[in-house]
This record gives C-alpha cells, structure tokens and sequence, in this order.
C-alpha cells in the first residue's frame, strides 16, 4: 500500500468558524494567526494505492463556482486536481474510487469540472462514495449549510450510475473502514486506512486540524456541537488506546498526529508529517500547491 498526500488549494478562514466560542487568546496558542483575524488552511486530499486500486479521499474546491465566490474563500495557491494527481504519477482515469467524506464544497468541488455548459465528472472511470444521509442531507440543506452545497458538484455523479450510497459503517472498500459522524454535518464518513500495523484516519470536518484536539475545541461551522462533543470524546479515546494516527484534511502546519489522554484532557502526542508518524518509505509526498 502507498499512501499519497495532496495539497490543492491553500486558502484563509476567519477564526470565528474555526474555533467558535475559543477565545483568540487560547486558539492563537495553538494556530498562529495571518493577519486580520484570518488563519492559514488547506485542503489536503489523501491517496490510498493499492495493488488493484487507487483511492482517492476528497477533491477540493475545484474551480466551477463564480469568482466572486472564491474570493470569500481567500484561495492564495491553487493546484488543479488532476495536475497534482500527475505530478505524483497518477492520471484521472486511474482513480478506481472517489470517497467523499461529505459534500461540502471544499471538499467535493473537484470531482466534476464544467466543459461549456456541460458539467462531467473528472474521474471518468471511479465510482464515488458517500453516505446516504449526507446525499439527502445535502439535497434538502438547512438554511445555515445551504451556502456550502452546490448541486453541480455532485448531480452529475448520480447521474453516471458509478456512486454507491454507504448506509452502515463497515468495509466497504479493502483495507479501509467507514466510520459514520453526524455533529459537522449529518453522515459525514470519516474512513480509517490499516496500514502495516498502524490504523491512519482521515480526520475531514470531524477534527479538522491539531489545534482542534481538545474537547471544547469546535468550529463554529459544526451543526449540532453537543454532538461534536459527544462523538469527539468517543472517538479520542479509542484513538489514544489504540495509537491511531489522525491525518488532516485542513491543518496548514501539521499533517498528522497521535493523541494520549491526560488528567487535563486530550493532548497531542506526537505529530509531523504522514511519513514520520508512519516511519516507513511507502509514504510518498505531493508536491502541495
């Protein structure tokens, strides 16, 4: 197994989503601030190579939407998916799989491009997939997520035949398991790789950077944080017992890493990037943006 990190966009968010009711005074102990209450993010795909596939765990933004759009988002690097898929190697029509932890722009934008007026996907060969609650989810959006789904970004992937709807948490791809959390956004699929003897987990919105390691430590962006809080101390735990490595989707500064409990409360153990959590050489690293 190789396990592939890509950077395609690196962009700014005000730390009010990011860290909620944490005070600037606690969050900017842990994530430096870059000007005007903003923070530095990114949006950091993983592939999952294996002999008979190649999977890969989100898409970015893309580039379908308005540019007035994308201003908002502060994007200040941006590397087309399928640019930073050939500089490691890997052309579009090799992706055999498309998990999408959920169907929030920045991280389902990139898997349909727009050719004039048509809409196709960008991996013509994948099948793609995603929770059933978070497809309905995003089909009837809540006012306060209605501005993060754009049906652009994932009708067409219906309408190929190749998306499967996962229902039950489970196996359904070999070698990674599909976990199923509902506190971000309902049905958001968090899947956990076995590599070698080690357990690598895709962290997505669930705990979207290092910083976001304490209980209390939520973004504002999460639906229903009671549950954040609930499903976050849940899975803490096992993580810390078991040893697994989080791999984050939108930490600038850290790729990775372990978690203990303490008599204060969850901590970070240890953390780097992928290939120094893992300390194997099957980690290859993307070029980023």
């Amino acid at each position: 197994m190789e396990l592939i990190p890509l950077v395609t966009e690196e962009w700014k968010m005000d730390a009010g989503p990011c860290f909620g009711v944490i005070p600037k005074s606690l969050w900017s102990k842990v994530y430096p601030e870059a000007g005007n209450n903003l923070l530095n993010i990114c949006n950091r795909l993983l592939v999952v190579k294996t002999e008979n596939r190649v999977v890969l765990i989100d898409t970015g933004y893309g580039d379908k939407q308005s540019g007035k759009y994308y201003q908002y988002k502060y994007i200040y690097k941006q590397k087309e998916i399928t640019k930073a898929l050939k500089e490691v190697g890997i052309g579009a029509d090799e992706i055999t799989d498309v998990l999408l932890t959920h169907l929030h722009d920045d991280h389902v934008g990139g898997a349909t491009k727009r050719e004039g007026e048509k809409v196709t996907e960008v991996f013509p060969k994948a099948r793609y997939w995603v929770s059933k609650s978070q497809w309905n989810w995003a089909h009837h959006p809540n006012k306060r997520e209605r501005a993060a789904y754009f049906p652009d970004n994932h009708k067409r992937l219906k309408e190929s035949g190749r998306i499967t709807f996962i229902e039950e948490e489970g196996e359904h791809l070999p070698g990674i398991q599909f976990r199923i959390y509902d506190g971000h956004t309902r049905g958001q699929l968090i899947p956990e790789i076995g590599y070698n003897d080690k357990k690598i987990v895709y962290m997505a919105d669930f705990i979207p950077s290092s910083a976001h390691i304490p209980l209390v430590f939520i973004a504002a962006v999460d639906v229903e944080p009671l549950k954040v809080l609930k499903e976050k101390e849940a899975y803490l735990k096992e993580a810390a017992k078991s040893k697994h490595i989080l791999f984050f989707g939108h930490d600038h500064y850290f790729e990775a890493c372990t978690v203990e409990e303490t008599e204060k409360g969850f901590v970070v153990k240890e953390r780097g990037t992928l290939q120094e959590m893992v300390g194997q050489q099957a980690i290859s690293q993307g070029s980023g943006v």
